[in-house]
């Protein structure tokens, strides 16, 4: 494939600024967010947001969609947010932790948290590998029949059948753990089961998600998971 690299550059210039950045990354969470509440999370103006939107719409790394009278942003396709992710865990620089409440945060954010449309952090770490220490996953990410059964048992018969040209299963380097989490399909569909069956409950003010005591049940019988860890 013939690369334009004027593209590559505005790709960078877009990521060049922490404001955008920092929008991203609350994207990153799968919701669809108004520009009013992009410019809070940002701690910018409506007008500044509406620059950075623009910029960010040129390189395709958000979408935006309208209902009504309203419109709302998103990150504009899987491959967006893996860039985002692995560009997140490529710069590896923590934010400054300046009190208990940050600290709590940060920490949530690390144990398990939502990365776009699957599950990151130490969790999603820890499932990723029990799927190929179990013979789930193939190590080139193909799935096993016991992994088939596997997805099929806990997501029903259609699991393995994409609703999109989306790889079925996909690694994505995770920013804190710097290691793969699973994305892809399976990726989404696992984040998919873990909220409908009352395994994961998403917090209101970030990524991040508290496992329930259904969850840690559920994560060690099916994947090994130490209760400790989830």
């Amino acid at each position: 494939m013939i690369v334009d690299p004027s593209s590559v550059s505005q790709l960078g210039h877009a990521l060049s600024s922490p404001t955008r950045v920092q929008m991203c990354l609350a994207l990153l969470d799968g919701r669809a967010w108004t520009a009013g509440e992009l410019a809070r999370a940002a701690g910018v103006s409506r007008s500044t947001t509406s620059e950075h939107l623009t910029t960010l719409l040129d390189v395709r790394l958000v979408a935006l969609r309208r209902q009504g009278r309203h419109s709302y942003v998103t990150l504009a396709s899987p491959d967006a947010a893996h860039i985002i992710e692995a560009a997140t865990a490529y710069a590896g620089k923590a934010a400054p932790v300046s009190s208990l409440r940050s600290a709590t945060a940060r920490d949530g954010m690390a144990l398990a948290r939502i990365c776009y449309d699957h599950l990151a952090g130490r969790l999603g770490v820890a499932l990723f590998d029990a799927l190929i220490e179990r013979g789930h996953l193939t190590p080139d990410l193909t799935v096993t029949a016991t992994g088939r059964d596997l997805f099929e048992s806990i997501a029903g018969p259609d699991a393995l059948v994409p609703s999109s040209r989306r790889p079925l299963v996909r690694s994505c380097l995770d920013w804190t753990e710097r290691r793969s989490h699973l994305s892809g399909h399976l990726g989404a569909v696992l984040l998919r089961t873990a909220r409908d069956r009352g395994w994961i409950h998403p917090q209101q003010t970030s990524r991040a998600v508290t496992v329930s005591p259904a969850g840690t049940a559920a994560f060690h019988t099916l994947f090994g998971i130490p209760p400790t860890l989830s």
